[in-house]
């Protein structure tokens, strides 16, 4: 890929960690002389700063409090909203008798700041305009029950706002799953280090924004703390996709090969093949069964199509090839079965996908490669790795990772929050939207990679970027039409943009079909 990167400022993305790991940071804060108690009042202050941005003009909020230090973040919560006017009411779930240290200075604090109290009772009437969470916090083990799980009923029933105490109640800090039952909220704001479930499965349905403060802890400083994971950032993309030389030509683009389309099944290898042109591959060929030849030619001359009856007329194509993309429509017959076997032969980056996974689990068991992508889904992650979907989605973190371990390479776990496994760590994708839940996205991500690495982009930056870029495509379609009804095929121009980070066009992509412009 042409254009010089070293005179480019990098970008430091935030780290994520897992609960034990934060815990370990709280200790050691409070072991170098900052009081426990006077930690926990700077997270409550921070919430309530956090609150008072969100929801300017509120007159009266609910505070539900557990037991422990989320609790007692709840509790100071209380007592800073009560100083400043507003009208709290105090629900816990806990006696302010039984509870302990920190917590039980937060409980005497907002009552001596004048805070009403009210136990916890199934039924109960919240008064409050904006309801404050601080029931359970990192440290859940297990699913919600009992007195808290009706409570977490009862705020996700009020139909009110809701503002978390650095982690909705119910879900799992190092997976983001939920226990059970989980609080829905409108904003969490999370301290000290930000945590990987947080970002991933179930949480951005139940998180809402998601708002970090480090509380003057510097995370980064304690280097024996390694990151469970960073949260990708879009500021990467001008970095690795600085503009081209003006002397760029084709050749010095990359040339891709899909590899896809069985016979009936020819429109996922197509979207893949526009979606490896529209992000900058000099070539791109597709070799697909001969029936689909004549609608990809009409739909999009730009794809070298080759229609082939089975591997052994592919010839020298993959030899020509930088990157080979398989997957998309390949089908688990004898055609697609073909095809995966002479890509495993090529020495070049593949990337691998749909049908093309499902063949990795049941006729090809056992290979291992340093030079490919694999881009499962839940599903297919667990034929992957021999384990049920679900399975898989209760701790994505670790799946991802058994499947980088396993098969080499970079492993992708697509999905809401998705995962970028590679030799280098784990990223997490904040970006994307429910949109995308239609047939074929994950086709367009495929042809993405392959782009990105026939453009000379390292393996793992590839990976990185071309889940970030599927995602941000997607969410810019939504911003002109909504995510009812988003297509594949939407997203491809949409992503031409975003690989352009320095173009600043008076026009853009795409409320009249995937080729079509409207002024701003």
């Amino acid at each position: 890929m042409s254009g010089n990167r070293s005179e480019e400022p990098q970008v430091v993305l935030r780290p994520l960690y897992r609960a034990k790991q934060v815990r370990e940071l709280d200790r050691r804060t409070i072991a170098a002389g900052i009081e426990g108690f006077a930690l926990m009042q700077r997270a409550a202050t921070a919430a309530w700063q956090s609150l008072k941005s969100r929801w300017p003009g509120v007159k009266r909020i609910t505070v539900l409090c557990g037991g422990g230090n989320n609790g007692g973040d709840g509790h100071v919560l209380a007592a800073l909203a009560s100083v400043a006017g507003v009208e709290v009411q105090r629900i816990t779930l806990k006696p302010i008798s039984a509870l302990e240290g920190d917590a039980a200075r937060a409980a005497e604090m907002a009552t001596a700041a004048g805070v009403g109290l009210e136990p916890w009772s199934k039924g109960i009437a919240f008064s409050g305009e904006v309801v404050v969470d601080a029931l359970l916090g990192t440290g859940l083990g297990g699913e919600v029950r009992g007195e808290f799980r009706n409570a977490i009923e009862a705020v996700n029933a009020c139909g009110l706002p809701v503002l978390a105490i650095d982690i909705p109640s119910g879900l799992a800090a190092d997976t983001g799953a939920e226990l059970g039952m989980a609080v829905r909220a409108t904003r969490t704001v999370t301290f000290i280090g930000d945590k990987i479930g947080l970002h991933t499965g179930r949480a951005p349905a139940l998180t809402g924004e998601v708002h970090f403060r480090a509380l003057g802890v510097d995370a980064r400083s304690h280097a024996d703390l390694a990151p469970a994971a960073e949260l990708l950032d879009q500021d990467l993309l001008r970095v690795w996709l600085p503009p081209r030389s003006r002397d760029a030509h084709k050749g010095a683009m990359g040339h891709v090969l899909v590899l896809g389309g069985a016979p009936g099944f020819g429109g996922a290898a197509l979207l893949a093949s526009e979606a490896a042109a529209r992000l900058g591959a000099g070539k791109v060929s597709l070799a697909t069964a001969p029936e689909h030849v004549t609608a990809c030619l009409t739909y999009r001359p730009e794809v070298m199509v080759h229609g082939l009856r089975g591997a052994a007329e592919l010839g020298d194509l993959p030899g020509k090839a930088d990157v080979i993309v398989i997957g998309p429509g390949l089908g688990q017959d004898a055609w697609g079965q073909g095809m995966l076997q002479a890509a495993l032969a090529e020495s070049g980056p593949l990337v691998v996908d749909a049908d093309g996974l499902n063949l990795l689990a049941s006729h090809f068991s056992g290979q291992r490669r340093d030079d490919w992508i694999l881009t499962p889904h839940p599903g297919e992650a667990g034929r992957l790795l021999g384990l049920s979907a679900a399975e898989v989605e209760a701790d994505r973190p670790a799946a991802v990772r058994e499947l980088q371990q396993r098969y080499g390479g970079v492993a992708i776990l697509k999905g809401a929050g998705s995962l970028v496994a590679g030799p280098d760590g784990m990223a997490v994708c904040p970006y994307g939207n429910p949109g995308m839940a239609s047939g074929g996205m994950g086709d367009v991500l495929t042809g993405i990679l392959g782009s990105l690495l026939a453009q000379g982009l390292p393996l793992e930056t590839a990976a990185r970027l071309g889940v970030m870029i599927h995602a941000l495509a997607a969410d810019m379609a939504v911003r002109d039409a909504g995510e009812r009804g988003l297509l594949a095929a939407d997203l491809a121009s949409y992503a031409r943009v975003i690989v352009n980070p320095g173009f600043e066009p008076g026009f853009h992509s795409l409320a009249g079909g995937h080729d079509a412009h409207k002024t701003r």
